[in-house]
């Protein structure tokens, strides 16, 4: 496994904000800027699947592989490899911490980490930053 990027945030808004942001899967782009679109083919469950179009990509089937009140994993299937995103959220003193982890597996990882690596390691920050302004009501 090679990890891509990671980012941890704070925010006062509650972890049942963060889980709404994502189940709401068709409002990704409003937080997401690399992502066009994004369809989930049922509820938002472990287990459920959907299709994501990247800008300037094809379109990937994704899993959501693990969704728990503290985790959402989706994982986007490609061609030799499998693209996680790992979302963790956290409170403490009253805040919630919100963490993501980007990684890749597969025999082509080598292939897609040179391919789309770099630009996922510079946008998981600011999606994050642009994800907890929406959860906290604020216009990202």
């Amino acid at each position: 496994m090679t990890i891509i990027a990671t980012a941890q945030a704070s925010s006062t808004a509650a972890p049942a904000a963060f889980f709404a942001k994502w189940a709401d899967m068709a409002t990704w782009p409003e937080w997401n800027n690399d992502t066009e679109w994004v369809r989930l083919d049922g509820p938002f469950v472990q287990g459920a699947t959907g299709t994501l179009k990247p800008k300037g990509g094809p379109k990937v089937p994704f899993v959501v592989e693990r969704l728990n009140d503290s985790e959402f994993v989706d994982v986007s299937k490609l061609i030799g490899a499998r693209l996680t995103f790992d979302h963790q959220v956290a409170v403490a003193d009253g805040r919630t911490t919100i963490s993501v982890t980007v990684s890749i597996d597969g025999p082509l990882r080598w292939l897609w980490t040179k391919v789309m690596g770099g630009d996922l390691a510079k946008s998981v920050r600011p999606d994050l930053d642009a994800l907890v302004a929406v959860a906290e009501g604020v216009r990202a």
